[in-house]
């Protein structure tokens, strides 16, 4: 049974191969070529015999037609004829029964009368050759009125046939053996034929090895899907040494929807990278608060908290827990939002008053911290108020969390001119001389819960802060950019598109 089993399995390997070979585009290309060049050698051999054969028989048929208006016109003497007749009986007596091996004449001619019997002619009785000739001619009389030669077959042997009547009224029929002709014709059939099977062998192996040469790419793009369907998403299909048009277009379109294919499965794993990494930072976030809440309510339950100073202080503790746990929930909620793009409540927003309001809320937060403000004028800009005020409320959160509380801060709004294609940008930046940030923190400043060390006084945070600005920054079809490095503090720049005026104070 399992030996049955493997040689169902060759057998079908085996004929899912002569399948494809079947059915591969190179053995098309080879069946087409051959067919086409199999119809032209055909042709063109049939074309070639045909005139061949024309121009023979027309050689032999205006000897013929010129013997026969000799006797018509002319005429002969009778030793003329006798001349003639003697020839005759020579070709006769050497043919093919004659001796020697000799060749006879190719012309015959016999005279026969009413009866269309062969007659003596000058005396001399006629040959069997003669009387061969005469009895293939069906009706002399009629040969002699028709106005060209005749095929008729000789004892087997192809001729072309005239006849011609004397003043005596006596019909002399004149034949030529074409039997060379058609040896020849036979000699250039079979040269055609070998010429045309070498031909036809000769365009088939060029046709393989050139389609061969010729479909390379396409055998590269297949090997290249099955190395990605393996897993190996980099690989790409190679450029040809020779290349076709379509094929360096398919080519070209191939590798280019590979990137974007690698591209969308790298961009996945990193969303889903992410997606793990934030459910797992939100559910630490929300389980250290719900932690400690639980903590001193089991120790209220249990009776521990035996003085109102301790149950004073366990309450304010599970308030402040519960209050984080709330910031923590809006802030999610508020990324969530942004992620869905929701319709902006979209108005005339003065940029400077939000950076002036948020930086008084930072001096009496933090009055030891030394602040400078560069805001001239108005910077109208259009957006949504709150999105905005919570961007720059959490840039400079951001650094009273951060940096130490005597570190310097500078903020700086100014209005980018456009260059005539349009009102410009606004820029706002806040640049802080804290202890900075190393390049791999750089990288992940703006993802989610992520939180720096820093040796701020304030929170630490929930590490939302900057990925809120990220995105409240994008709806506003605007950019942020982070400059930093360790001991050089850390400086985020935040463009956004220009209202139409800007209002002067």
């Amino acid at each position: 049974m399992r030996c049955w089993t493997g040689t169902k399995r060759w057998i079908g390997a085996r004929a899912r191969h002569h399948h494809r070979a079947i059915h591969s585009l190179r053995a098309k290309l080879t069946l087409v070529n051959v067919c086409v060049l199999t119809l032209g050698i055909v042709a063109a051999t049939a074309v070639s015999l045909m005139g061949m054969r024309h121009f023979l028989l027309d050689r032999v048929d205006t000897e013929l037609m010129g013997s026969r208006t000799a006797l018509q016109r002319t005429g002969f003497t009778q030793k003329e004829i006798e001349t003639i007749s003697a020839i005759s009986e020579l070709a006769a007596q050497f043919g093919k029964t004659g001796a020697g091996g000799l060749p006879r004449s190719d012309t015959i001619m016999v005279a026969v009368d009413a009866n269309r019997e062969p007659i003596s002619f000058a005396g001399i009785a006629p040959t069997e050759r003669q009387r061969e000739l005469a009895a293939a001619v069906d009706d002399p009389a009629a040969l002699a009125n028709s106005p060209g030669p005749r095929d008729v077959s000789v004892a087997g042997d192809p001729c072309r046939t005239v006849a011609t009547s004397l003043g005596d009224g006596t019909v002399v029929v004149l034949a030529t053996d074409t039997g060379s002709v058609h040896s020849s014709m036979k000699k250039a059939l079979k040269l055609d034929l070998a010429f045309g099977t070498v031909l036809l062998a000769l365009l088939a192996l060029l046709t393989m090895l050139g389609a061969k040469h010729r479909l390379r790419p396409l055998e590269d793009m297949v090997e290249t899907a099955s190395a990605i369907a393996e897993g190996d998403l980099t690989r790409r299909v190679p450029a040809g040494r020779d290349p076709v048009t379509e094929i360096e277009q398919l080519r070209t379109a191939l590798n280019s929807m590979l990137h974007q294919v690698e591209s969308a499965f790298e961009t996945r794993e990193h969303s889903a990278a992410q997606l793990r990494r934030f459910v797992a930072d939100a559910s630490h976030e929300l389980r250290t608060p719900l932690s400690a809440i639980r903590g001193y309510l089991q120790l209220y339950d249990k009776g521990m908290l035996r003085e109102p100073a301790e149950r004073a202080r366990a309450l304010a503790r599970m308030t402040a827990e519960a209050d984080r746990m709330g910031r923590l929930v809006e802030e999610l909620l508020t990324l969530a939002r942004l992620d869905q793009q929701p319709q902006l409540r979209v108005c005339t927003v003065d940029l400077s008053r939000l950076v002036r309001d948020a930086a008084d809320d930072l001096r009496a937060q933090q009055p030891q911290r030394p602040l400078a403000v560069s805001a001239n004028g108005a910077m109208i800009v259009q957006g949504d108020e709150s999105g905005l005020r919570q961007v720059v409320g959490n840039l400079l959160a951001n650094v009273r969390a951060h940096t130490p509380a005597d570190a310097p801060l500078r903020v700086e709004l100014e209005r980018e001119d456009g260059g005539g294609h349009g009102p410009g940008a606004v820029r706002l930046r806040v640049a802080d001389e804290g202890p900075g940030m190393t390049p791999e923190d750089a990288d992940r400043i703006f993802d989610r819960f992520f939180r720096a060390g820093g040796e701020g006084s304030g929170p630490a945070g929930s590490g939302l802060g900057m990925a809120i600005v990220q995105a409240v920054v994008a709806s506003h079809a605007g950019e942020v950019t982070v400059r930093t490095a360790p001991g050089d503090g850390l400086a985020v720049t935040v463009t956004l598109p220009a209202a139409a005026r800007t209002v002067k104070t």
